[in-house]
């Protein structure tokens, strides 16, 4: 087992800096996650992006700062502001060699202790839902599809299927939400997730012919990752998902879906005096915390009953006018 030492987020203008402060407050919110050395890849301003993806916010920064992130530099060399996902495939290589890391999404809560967190083999979330390939009648299904990725990189599909599942049901196949990875090595967990997501963009399998690339490429590339380095789905009770974070995406799905300690970490780590008047600045923020929308939203709703996935839960809580990002 390799113990996660270095912590991995992206941080830029926009809403994700506001993101990146939640997730430091959250993280170092637990005493134990004190010594978890935390990365913040910051992009640069070049020929990738059309304006300056620096954090604007200098409080941000400064609280950045002050919880112990080491603000790197980010200076792209693939895709830039035409595919941000990418940046976390490129931050990967400013972490050392050969020390286990966890990336997370900017968008992601932390609710426990990490520092137990230790790696065996790559893994990755798999709370996720089927978004990539799209079936159609007349396409190649699952099975090409993957297969062919598969084949393309001379790997053997067979030790990642769930033979619980069938040729035609997308659980079969290992698929995984980006939101968060982990490795024994960024080095080369990076250098495989470039090689593949950039062969993969020039010149996809045959069997991908119908299938949209974009914003799945990630997606599509780490699996075949994982498989490379010996890696699998991750082991039952990580905490990942689970009691240690939370992937919110947006700050109503942490009233709609989070447990009473997520939204009480939530709740606490804002209104701490020193950050909630930085929080109170973004719409978000401001309407779900500061004018308690969130607790509203959460008394409205049946939590035994919510939709399964992402985007019918989306569509509620927009009806019942809380959605905001």
């Amino acid at each position: 087992m390799t113990a996660i030492r270095n912590i991995l987020i992206i941080a830029q203008s926009g809403r994700l800096q506001y993101e990146a402060l939640l997730f430091a407050a959250s993280l170092r919110h637990f005493s134990q996650n004190r010594d978890l050395r935390l990365v913040v890849a910051e992009p640069q301003p070049g020929p990738l992006w059309e304006e300056d993806p620096r954090i604007s916010r200098p409080a941000i920064r400064r609280e950045l700062r002050a919880l112990g992130a080491d603000i790197v530099p980010l200076h792209t060399r693939i895709w830039g502001g035409a595919y941000p996902n990418g940046n976390k495939i490129e931050a990967l290589r400013l972490l050392p060699k050969g020390e286990g890391f966890a990336f997370f999404d900017t968008d992601t809560l932390i609710t426990g202790p990490l520092d137990r967190l230790a790696v065996a083999r790559p893994t990755a979330s798999v709370r996720v839902e089927p978004t990539w390939p799209r079936i159609s009648l007349y396409g190649a299904g699952f099975a090409e599809i993957w297969g062919a990725l598969y084949d393309r990189f001379g790997l053997d599909i067979g030790p990642t299927l769930d033979t619980r599942f069938g040729d035609d049901d997308w659980r079969r196949y290992m698929y995984f939400n980006a939101g968060w990875f982990t490795g024994p090595c960024p080095q080369e967990f990076g250098a495989l997730f470039e090689h593949y997501a950039r062969e993969i963009a020039a010149s996809p399998p045959q069997n991908m012919a119908t299938q949209a690339l974009f914003p799945w490429l990630d997606q599509i590339a780490l699996p075949l990752v994982v498989a490379k380095l010996g890696g699998g789905r991750p082991e039952a009770g990580t905490g990942l998902d689970g009691a240690l974070s939370l992937h919110y995406r947006a700050l109503p799905v942490i009233y709609a879906c989070g447990s009473d300690a997520a939204v009480d970490v939530l709740e606490q780590v804002t209104g701490a005096p020193h950050l909630w008047d930085i929080f109170n600045q973004y719409v978000s923020f401001r309407r779900m915390v500061f004018k308690h929308q969130g607790r509203d939203l959460r008394a409205q709703l049946d939590r035994a009953r919510l939709p399964r996935s992402y985007g019918k839960l989306q569509n509620l809580i927009r009806e019942m006018g809380h959605w905001v990002r």
